[in-house]
């Protein structure tokens, strides 16, 4: 089934500002709360279209790139969102702007105790300028805590826990500061609402060791620097059942001295000598794909004049076809020269002048 436009989505007008967007997201997450509509799959699935949009809408980069090449072009992006809970800790401040609470104004998130997603994981790699260009597989290292082998996480001998007797379960206490009273995650249980009856060795209670794993991550052709890849669930893993996380993946792009990156373009400068200017000539340029291609230069051709190879370029992100390889004249001028050539240089310097 066919995407909607993310503006109608929202109902604004292509032309809406950043909040006329915000306002008309907070009607819809008002409207569709999964908390106002309980067991209603319907609106599940809208308020997450919602979201969608606007994640995207929000975001001006992500925004240009939609209004330019639509859904196709924010494919591989990572957008969109697995569940509700993914919704909620990306947009965590938002609904606490919106409604003037964590999660939003009486609405629930997560529960302490319960099922919490795991946290978002995220590393940059740098990748070749053909890599980027046309796309490859990677294999990530990635280190980071995880669930303790030992105990499956529970941070207790056998999996034996025992509700705390500090918050009495809640997973959260009631502390003073000043006048005023705050909610802060129980210390006795970070939070979790239950205590280990005798702590596992292997990770001393804390449910957490550090692991080493490696995930495959697909790069799609004409991929640029600065743009960022989501690769669902490979995140932290959550606890009490919870979902993972996300890795986010952050590109980078090796520069390559044959080549100036503009867009699908690639910009290639040709040094020529005067004769070679002058009379023209047929020469042969770099490719990214590994072969010479011949570019013929037109007699006269000027220092910074352009010639353009259709189709040698950067494939575009997400959609059929490559862009260009543009050639740019440069005139050499060698520092010596034997006393043969300056007297022929003389020479010639005397017919032109004449």
């Amino acid at each position: 089934m066919a995407k909607r436009d993310y503006y109608e989505v929202l109902g604004v007008d292509r032309s809406a500002q950043e909040q006329d967007i915000k306002r008309a997201y907070r009607k819809l997450a008002l409207e569709l709360h999964p908390d106002r509509n309980p067991g209603n799959a319907q609106a599940e699935e809208s308020f997450k279209e919602a979201s969608e949009a606007f994640a995207v809408l929000c975001d001006a980069e992500k925004r240009a790139t939609y209004d330019r090449f639509g859904h196709a072009g924010l494919q591989g992006s990572g957008q969109g969102f697995t569940d509700i809970s993914d919704i909620f800790s990306q947009f965590g401040d938002i609904f606490s702007d919106f409604f003037g609470g964590g999660g939003g104004g009486g609405f629930r998130s997560a529960r302490r105790g319960g099922p919490q997603r795991g946290a978002d994981l995220r590393t940059t790699v740098v990748l070749p300028l053909k890599e980027a260009a046309f796309g490859v597989k990677r294999d990530i290292e990635l280190n980071h805590p995880g669930p303790c082998e030992t105990c499956d996480g529970s941070g207790a001998e056998g999996g034996k826990r025992t509700t705390c007797s500090r918050c009495k379960g809640a997973g959260q206490v009631a502390l003073q500061r000043g006048p005023f009273y705050v909610q802060t995650a129980c210390p006795g249980c970070r939070g979790m609402g239950s205590v280990a009856e005798n702590a596992c060795k292997s990770c001393h209670g804390t449910g957490q060791m550090e692991l080493s794993r490696t995930v495959k991550v697909t790069f799609p052709a004409g991929i640029d620097e600065g743009q960022t890849l989501r690769v669902p669930g490979q995140g932290l893993s959550g606890t009490q059942g919870g979902p993972a996380g996300h890795l986010f993946v952050d590109v980078g792009i090796d520069p390559d001295p044959r080549f100036e990156r503009d867009g699908a373009d690639l910009v290639h400068g040709l040094t020529v000598t005067f004769p070679q200017a002058t009379l023209g000539a047929e020469l042969e340029v770099p490719t990214l794909d590994g072969e010479p291609a011949k570019v013929k230069l037109p007699a006269g051709i000027q220092p910074g004049e352009t010639v353009v190879l259709r189709g040698q370029g950067i494939p575009h992100l997400n959609r059929g076809g490559r862009g260009n390889l543009v050639v740019v004249v440069q005139l050499g001028v060698p520092k010596k020269v034997s006393k043969k050539a300056k007297k022929l240089l003389e020479e010639l310097q005397t017919e032109l002048d004449s």
